[in-house]
């Protein structure tokens, strides 16, 4: 006897039941899915923007701000800071390097980063196409960005400051390849074109714009250190003797991915009751099917069939409805993945533009094929259990 081709066709003989059981624990699969892809997801992209850097120096306010803001670039900075101030800390013999960054302009999105070279080289970024800036008003464009916008080296595009409908003309000397970083979503130029850009909107008169110069700002720095001890001794430099603050991109990182992970408990939970419904399901339609199908149960034995080989049909006919909707809600959790980033603002797609499979995946089919066992373990000890000589006996 084909266990598994008699198996399929009992768990089809009722179409509409089967449709509805796969359908419920396929949304259940598929929830937990898409919940480990995304943590995953946006757990690898936090703690890759993250590396190389030691503090993030700003104005004063909320540390976290900071970060998201200088780091992620997913929020509005609290403020600026003097660039007096900024190259003072440079200075400072703990400090290894610092890379300032300035903020404000955007193109359809996409934020203007005014800053060095040494930017992008902390992330390894290399050109597709053209060269870097090398004067004020020039900007090399992230992949995503040029990918977005159409644009290539040599077009010329206005950057646009907050909601205003003006702009500032730049023009495209490079295109960065792809990183799968935060540089993708960025659009990169010299610190003067910040400085330039926004002189020229505030100054009414030359006396304003040599004041204007002469009390540049920057939006904040981010700063490796020379020594593990600084880590001690220079944020409290910073945040009890200057009017900035210092904020540690791992510490706000580790209180970042627990605000996620509270989100994500909820939403599992929510998945885990879904498959809870469908495991229930399963079980109402094997108990049921044992019950219906006690007269081929019983021709079954006759023809030789042991009381192992018809549990072991209940139990196919389970894991075929477990296949199903494992195939079924790991394909919906991969699509709406990859169409998650046109659903999101533009600056955080990138956090779960991939559709990755991570390790904690498999978990998925292994607890779908767990659950269509433990629902089909009774109603398959009822089909073990079964008394050809009673069913025969028995009135029709």
């Amino acid at each position: 006897m084909n266990v598994l081709g008699l198996s399929w066709r009992y768990a089809w003989s009722k179409p509409l039941s089967a449709v509805l059981n796969v359908l419920v624990l396929a949304l259940g699969l598929g929830s937990l899915a898409v919940i480990l892809m995304a943590q995953q997801r946006v757990q690898q992209a936090l703690e890759r923007d993250v590396a190389g850097i030691d503090v993030v120096v700003g104005a004063k306010g909320s540390p976290l701000q900071l970060i998201l803001a200088g780091v992620y670039h997913l929020d509005v900075p609290p403020g600026n800071v003097a660039l007096a101030d900024v190259e003072a800390l440079g200075r400072h013999p703990q400090v290894a390097q610092l890379i300032p960054i300035s903020l404000g302009d955007n193109l359809n999105g996409f934020r203007i980063v005014g800053t060095t070279p040494d930017y992008p080289a902390l992330y390894g970024g290399q050109l597709a196409s053209g060269q870097w800036w090398q004067a004020p008003m020039q900007a090399v464009l992230g992949a995503q960005v040029a990918k977005a916008t159409g644009m290539r080296v040599g077009d010329r595009f206005a950057g646009l400051h907050g909601l205003g409908a003006g702009g500032h003309p730049y023009a495209v000397t490079g295109v960065l390849a792809a990183c799968d970083c935060v540089l993708d979503r960025l659009v990169l130029t010299a610190t003067e074109s910040v400085w330039a850009v926004h002189e020229t909107d505030m100054a009414t008169d030359a006396e304003d714009l040599a004041a204007l110069q002469a009390e540049r700002e920057i939006t904040l720095a981010l700063i490796r250190y020379r020594t593990p001890l600084a880590a001690v001794t220079f944020p409290r430099h910073v945040n009890g003797g200057t009017h900035m603050q210092a904020a540690a991109p791992a510490y706000e990182l580790s209180r970042l991915l627990r605000m996620l992970g509270a989100g994500a408990d909820v939403l599992r939970a929510l998945g885990v009751a879904l498959v809870g419904v469908a495991a229930l399901s399963v079980f109402m339609a094997l108990w049921q099917a044992v019950r219906e199908r006690r007269a081929d149960l019983a021709m079954l034995r006759m023809l030789g069939a042991g009381p192992a080989k018809l549990a072991g049909l209940l139990l196919a006919e389970a894991l075929w409805l477990a296949a199903l909707a494992c195939v079924l809600g790991l394909a919906l959790a991969q699509a709406l993945m990859a169409g998650l980033p046109l659903l999101m603002p533009t600056e955080s797609a990138g956090l779960v533009a991939a559709t990755a499979w991570p390790v904690d995946l498999w978990a998925v089919p292994a607890l779908a094929f767990a659950v269509a066992l433990a629902a089909a373990a009774l109603p398959a000890w009822g089909a073990y259990r079964v008394d050809v000589a009673r069913l025969l006996n028995a009135p029709v």
